[in-house]
């Protein structure tokens, strides 16, 4: 089963990892698991764990969420009305890597901030490694990005492993760093 968005077909929600060319142990979870079309946090419930608001929201929604293996799936819809479009690139326009950095990390914000695994009021962007990206993210796409928390200091950093995909095809992964963001200081209260 292929659920879809506008006139593009989006990851495979029942399909084995043979049938779209990956191993196991290359993928953080298997299509069969989740389900693109039960989604267990819309953009309201993800507003009450995130803070970013208007173009910075860069999660539409979240499928899957399992406290016990670490693991959470969620999509980014790309619209026409993306803030890139106009500048990246005109006439071709591509979503910047930077963006899918920024789905990533608001994932996984969102799932260290539900199950209050870092016990900060916010996470913040604490670093990446071994990003590739590996192809196109456009207009008309289902961004799905996952998410596996490897490592949780509370109060200190959270490390994770994310991948993100567009139908069948693997555009970017890596590892990802968040880190507890004073809010008392950032709003000028110390």
């Amino acid at each position: 089963m292929l659920a879809t968005i506008g006139c593009h077909e989006t990851f495979a929600t029942k399909r084995t990892l043979g049938e779209i060319g990956l191993a196991a142990k290359d993928v953080i979870i298997d299509p069969s698991e989740y389900d693109l079309d039960t989604v267990v946090a819309d953009i309201e419930v993800i507003r009450k764990y995130n803070p970013q608001r208007h173009e910075m929201e860069q999660l539409t929604a979240i499928v899957y969420d399992n406290p016990e293996t670490n693991i959470c799936v969620g999509y980014k819809d790309i619209t026409d009305d993306e803030f890139w479009i106009r500048g990246h690139m005109p006439g071709m326009p591509l979503m910047p890597g930077v963006m899918m950095c920024e789905s990533a990390a608001q994932l996984s914000s969102y799932f260290v901030q539900r199950h209050d695994l870092l016990g900060s009021e916010m996470v913040g962007f604490g670093g990446l490694e071994d990003v590739r990206f590996r192809d196109m993210v456009v207009p008309g796409d289902r961004f799905v990005v996952m998410s596996k928390l490897l490592k949780a200091r509370r109060g200190a950093m959270i490390v994770a492993r994310f991948q993100g995909f567009v139908r069948d095809t693997l555009v970017v992964g890596g590892k990802i760093k968040g880190i507890p963001i004073p809010i008392d200081l950032v709003r000028g209260n110390s």
